[in-house]
């Protein structure tokens, strides 16, 4: 049994200046409107041995791949359109055949709406960056999550599947049965949902799920695997209805052996004004085994979104980057990416790496130049003035 244990804890919360610097360059096509990237994923998606980076953009109804050269360049080689309101991209190899296919969670419209029109779809790869659309679910709520996990054991990767609907919406897994062909378990009915990564989270050799039921419940749960049954516990709930979660992430930041889980709030999407709040912010969730999760609170940072564990400072510890999607971009002062940095006691300080381009929703980290040394990728989601700082894609090169 689970339990949420509360500790006190002070990290320092001070703007302190960086040692560490990034430099972003812009890849793919020129800006002609304003990008909507809800997400992207880097991996080996060509088959070349080179890595890519695989994005949705939310308003333009498809998934791109840009194609890696190996050196830090990218080229677009693919867009996979039709596909309505993509809010998440995978890349896994679902059907086992030994390439790289993406999974695709669609919400149908990226703002908020009741109606059924939220989809997941596996494009399989057939080659030469060629993909077959396999819709698996259709006329639902809307997709926010989807993800692979051999669930039940028996061999092949079935799927967890976040519905943040609007007024209605769930968590389900999805068991494989065969022939790109499913059967859907409600996990919980609760609108909001916007993330359910599967990991072993109790080291007992099955795969478990955790989601985020943001909006008004604003709660983290664990779905236990138990002989592919799940038992769901609450590990953590904010009683303020406007917490604003944002994003998770299993890391295993203290690398005690056994997974964290990484969580921000700083969505400010419901507002007349999107904008942040004064409550945003970055914090873990310390896996305890037995005794639960323990929560720290990392720092406070408007609009935080996409936690990421990463030793910046190249001293053995793990770091916490974060991207701002949501904040006061008018002054030009606000910061749209930085660092936790970890004194190697699990004390944070925040370190500021960029405060343009604005608006980013997603950042990840991979060596996509194969200098021993992983970039930062971002994705820029500008549905809000200014529009003076945008971006779609950047990789981030650490200036040396």
């Amino acid at each position: 049994m689970l339990m949420l244990v509360f500790s006190v804890c002070s990290p320092a919360e001070l703007r302190a200046e960086s040692s560490i610097a990034y430099r972003p360059n812009l890849i793919g096509e020129p800006l002609t409107d304003r990008p909507w990237i809800t997400d992207l994923a880097v991996g080996d998606v060509s088959g070349d041995g080179v890595l890519d980076i695989v994005f949705c953009e939310g308003k333009l109804n498809e998934v791109g791949v840009l194609q890696g050269r190996g050196d830090g360049d990218f080229e677009t080689v693919s867009k996979i359109q039709g596909l309505e309101g993509p809010a998440h991209v995978e890349i896994v190899d679902f059907d086992r055949d030994g390439d790289s296919d993406l999974l695709v969670a669609c919400m149908g419209v990226v703002f908020p709406n009741n109606d059924l029109i939220g989809s997941v779809v596996i494009l399989e790869n057939l080659g030469t960056l060629a993909f077959e659309k396999h819709v698996i679910l259709e006329n639902t709520f809307r997709v926010t999550d989807v993800q692979a996990g051999d669930l039940d054991g028996d061999g092949d990767l079935d799927l967890s599947v976040a519905q943040f609907g609007y007024l209605e919406g769930q968590v389900q897994w999805m068991e494989n049965l065969g022939d790109w062909k499913f059967k859907g378990v409600v996990l919980v009915d609760l609108p909001g949902a916007i993330h359910a990564p599967i990991y072993d989270m109790d080291s007992d050799g099955d795969l478990d799920i955790v989601s985020i039921v943001s909006q008004q419940w604003e709660e983290l749960y664990l779905f236990q695997n138990e002989d592919g049954a799940f038992a769901d516990e609450v590990v953590f709930g904010s009683l303020n209805e406007d917490y604003g979660s944002s994003g998770i992430s299993i890391e295993d930041l203290d690398q005690d052996g056994d997974p964290d889980i990484l969580y921000t709030n700083g969505d400010g999407f419901d507002y007349s004004i999107p904008g942040s709040r004064p409550w945003h912010g970055v914090q873990w969730l310390e896996n305890q085994g037995s005794e639960g999760f323990e929560f720290h609170r990392i720092g406070a940072f408007e609009g935080a979104y996409s936690p990421l564990a990463l030793d910046v400072d190249d001293d053995g510890d793990l770091d916490v980057v974060v991207a701002s999607c949501f904040n006061d971009w008018t002054g030009g002062k606000a910061h749209s990416l930085v660092y936790f940095e970890n004194d190697g006691a699990m004390n944070f300080t925040m370190r500021p790496l960029a405060t343009e381009p604005t608006h980013l929703s997603i950042v990840d980290a991979a060596d996509v130049d194969g200098d021993g040394i992983e970039e930062l990728v971002t994705g820029g989601f500008h549905a809000y003035p200014p529009w003076d700082r945008m971006s779609r894609i950047a990789v981030w090169e650490r200036v040396k």
